[in-house]
């Protein structure tokens, strides 16, 4: 089961954040309301268009590094491999 999550959350005009949490819900949340980090409430990015669990953080640490330093584009074809329509994924949680 797991554990830790690797998160993308959007903007409507599509301004990218990468993190990692241990509970995707509560840091969507605070996403939503203004009180994730700086630069999301900022850019008014409060859209959940990616997550991806896994039972160790390290690995979920790794995982976030990786997509961090990809470009623009590869982050795009990751999200939109899963979620081609860009729809807010945490009304699922």
């Amino acid at each position: 089961m797991a554990s830790f999550f690797v998160y993308i959350m959007a903007s409507r005009s599509r301004c990218l954040y990468v993190g990692v949490s241990n509970q995707l819900v509560r840091r969507v949340r605070e996403h939503k309301e203004g009180r994730g980090a700086a630069f999301t409430s900022k850019y008014r990015v409060d859209r959940l268009v990616f997550s991806e669990g896994f039972a160790d953080v390290r690995a979920a640490i790794q995982r976030e590094k990786q997509i961090k330093d990809w470009r623009r584009s590869r982050k795009v074809e990751l999200i939109e491999s899963l979620n081609p329509e860009w729809d807010d994924l945490s009304r699922g949680l």
